[in-house]
């Protein structure tokens, strides 16, 4: 008989491709994610900084200049949190759509590959019938030459 052959073969390679670029694109916008969230965090601990400095020097009494010095300073880094917020939630957003296209990747490759795994069973099924007609006519054979 015939060795197996999937006639989807090129397309299951192709989809494990895609599926492949689709998690490394994932991946890609993950990092992208985490190293924004830390520069969101790195601005907000700034802020938390320079917010504890000036009440401190308050607290001692400071000059009116100083005072808005500092205003001027944590209105620029609330703004700076503010873009970094939003460039996160937009990150975050690419992202996710990214695990869904590489979650329906994952669905086109399984489908193709249980399609596979089917034909493959079924392949090795007929492998086994003919391989017992083969024994029955053997001993048919061997049983009608016995006889004569």
């Amino acid at each position: 008989m015939k060795k197996f052959r999937f006639g989807l073969d090129t397309v299951l390679d192709y989809r494990k491709q895609v599926l492949d670029e689709r998690q490394n694109d994932y991946a890609r916008a993950m990092l992208q994610v985490h190293q924004q969230e830390e520069r969101k965090a790195a601005a907000e601990a700034r802020y938390q900084a320079m917010n504890r400095r000036f009440r401190e020097e308050a607290a001692l009494g400071m000059a009116v200049a100083d005072a808005l010095s500092y205003e001027y300073g944590l209105r620029a880094l609330e703004r700076e949190i503010a873009r970094e917020t939003k460039v996160l939630q937009d990150l975050r957003r690419a992202a996710e759509e990214k695990r869904l296209q590489m979650l329906q990747a994952n669905v086109d490759t399984t489908v193709l590959e249980r399609l596979r795994e089917k034909r493959l069973d079924e392949y090795q099924k007929e492998v086994q019938k003919s391989e017992e007609r083969f024994i029955d006519e053997l001993v048919s054979a061997a049983r009608v030459s016995g006889t004569t």
